[in-house]
């Protein structure tokens, strides 16, 4: 569903170029759950970013589901993925109600029956149609959430980009919101693509992850692997050193 080959990002140019991810590869097939994981500033976010087409300076290869990405996203882009992000209160618009957001959203997609389909979007995030006039400041930081997926999930995308999608809310919502995504995964047959700095959050999420350190993916694991403490690379050793000690 998704190849990246030999990724690079950078900001800037000349003397003041940073670069944020560096000869990065990676794939994830249809239907898994993919996690990539490291300290904050590592670079998880920028491949996010480049993939959407938030990061213009790149080179390398990004395929999805066998359509090399370009310079530009298209329409047909933004049907088949879509990204949620760590703040739900930033990505939302203070004074746009959810029906005003959903609707929107599905206009922009070329979809009809917007009515039904904004009711079946609340009701397939965990909102009831009590919450469909309300505004982002009327509702909780979990509730917001919810409803930042229903507008991701809108054009019917089979890739989703999450990045950091709980590290924003009340350790009691996390769990919720994380269900939440496992469930609409196996509904939909979705793929994702997590960014996480939570080695237990991605445990629980994924099948496999790709552990990164200053810009570079210093080796890719099984979940399986991550619970039995198996990491070969020094630093991502210490990266699970620290999830237990924490």
């Amino acid at each position: 569903m998704l190849d990246i080959t030999d990724l690079n990002v950078w900001f800037g140019q000349g003397r003041d170029r940073v670069d944020a991810v560096k000869a990065a590869s990676l794939a994830v097939e249809q239907g898994e759950s993919f996690g990539l994981v490291g300290e904050s500033g590592s670079g998880k976010s920028t491949i996010l970013r480049a993939i959407t087409g938030l990061a213009p300076d790149w080179s390398g290869r990004i395929t999805v589901d066998g359509t090399d990405l370009g310079r530009r996203r298209d329409r047909a882009f933004y049907k088949s993925v879509q990204m949620v992000f760590q703040d739900p209160y930033a990505s939302l618009h203070p004074r746009h109600s959810v029906d005003q957001v959903l609707s929107e959203t599905l206009h922009l997609h070329g979809l009809g029956e917007i009515d039904r389909r904004v009711a079946k979007l609340l009701d397939d995030v965990g909102l009831g149609p009590r919450f469909r006039f309300r505004y982002p400041h009327q509702l909780s930081g979990g509730q917001r959430q919810r409803v930042a997926i229903a507008r991701a999930l809108a054009g019917e995308p089979r890739l989703l980009l999450l990045d950091e999608p709980t590290s924003a809310l009340d350790v009691s919502v996390q769990a919720e919101i994380l269900n939440l995504l496992t469930d609409l995964r196996a509904e939909r047959g979705l793929t994702y693509l997590m960014v996480s700095h939570d080695l237990p959050v991605v445990g629980h999420m994924c099948e496999r992850l790709a552990v990164m350190k200053d810009g570079e993916i210093v080796e890719v694991m099984e979940v399986a692997a991550l619970r039995r403490m198996e990491a070969r690379h020094p630093y991502a050793q210490s990266l699970l050193q620290a999830s237990v000690a924490g």
